[in-house]
């Protein structure tokens, strides 16, 4: 049995809290926030210890933490639990700034913790397949990558302001996406971005609308696609062209049922945000980490995964702010 602390109680503390309670091999054995309402209600669903952080990372009967708390604590908590010799499951970004992420990484192989960075959309069952059927060359060559990604609604602006940005925020899962389809990393990318949905975002610094191209060192392309605002729901889809056909993974909507009448014809809402949306993916993500921790087999994504997208985040912006074309190093 795995026994895992929670650090963060909040939204995602409680949907890893939940799918934890489901598992056989692995168990909530202690949770701490900040907010000592929200550990003690998480507490009490999943039957673990209300600790406080220090103590949590530093109990010796705790095999790993899941880090769920804001991004700018992500930081020490990393360090604190890889000193502690504790496997981490971390929320991205693991950090907003690239040097501090590769600090992190320089402190987990120190410890020789396994790290684990949680892209869950790489483990959405139609997400995930589309990269099998990629790898199995059903499609031939993969010759261009189209991402579309569109919320339904911006958040608030007091969580723009501390977010990164739309490309560090809400891009960085497509950023990573496109890597994982790719099969390789590009080396060069362009960025354009507006501000079309809230003027208080523009205020705040950041864009609400923007469209990436990255190409890679073969000439693969990925166009990505991203909007604070979709007035039909929960937009997420991905198509794949290849030298010997297409790829497509569609929205995910509330039911099957199709009405056709005279007025034309009408299917259900999509799931109306993410975390209806990727339940699954959230549920696979976890059984993944777990299981790497029972059998020694390694955990994907990396912290090296999290570093690269977080880099073509920020290349991403910076693209978009001077409109110039970005070549990309490898780290």
């Amino acid at each position: 049995m795995i026994n895992i602390g929670i650090l963060g109680c909040g939204r995602i503390g409680q949907v890893h809290g939940a799918t934890l309670r489901g598992m056989t091999n692995a168990r909530v054995a202690a949770v701490a926030d900040a907010m000592p309402e929200a550990a003690d209600a998480l507490a009490v669903a999943t039957g673990a210890n209300f600790m406080d952080t220090e103590a949590l990372i530093n109990d010796p009967g705790i095999d790993a933490v899941i880090i769920g708390t804001p991004t700018t604590t992500h930081y020490d908590l990393i360090h604190a639990a890889a000193h502690a010799g504790k496997a981490i499951f971390c929320e991205k970004p693991i950090d907003l700034s690239v040097d501090r992420i590769k600090d992190c990484l320089a402190v987990i192989k120190g410890a020789g913790v396994p790290f684990m960075t949680a892209f869950n959309r790489r483990f959405d069952p139609s997400f995930a397949h589309l990269q099998r059927q990629i790898a199995d060359h059903v499609i031939g060559k993969v010759e261009i990558v189209t991402i579309l990604s569109r919320d339904p609604a911006p958040p608030p602006i007091g969580y723009i302001k501390t977010s990164g940005g739309i490309f560090r925020d809400m891009m960085i899962h497509d950023l990573d996406m496109a890597r994982f389809l790719l099969g390789e990393d590009p080396v060069e990318l362009t960025a354009t971005a507006s501000c079309l949905v809230d003027p208080q975002i523009g205020q705040a610094g950041d864009f609400d609308t923007a469209a990436v191209t990255l190409k890679t060192a073969s000439g693969k392309l990925c166009q990505i696609s991203n909007s604070r605002r979709a007035t039909y729901g929960y937009d997420q889809r991905i198509e794949v062209h290849g030298s010997a056909g297409m790829l497509r993974a569609d929205n995910v909507f509330e039911n099957t049922v199709e009405l056709s009448n005279g007025d034309g014809m009408r299917k259900a809402a999509t799931q109306p945000f993410f975390l209806e949306r990727y339940a699954a993916a959230y549920r696979a993500e976890m059984a993944h980490f777990v299981s790497a921790l029972e059998t020694g087999t390694p955990v994907t994504p990396t912290a090296e995964d999290g570093l690269k997208a977080q880099m073509l985040a920020d290349a991403a912006d910076a693209a978009a702010r001077d409109g110039l074309v970005k070549a990309l190093s490898a780290v």
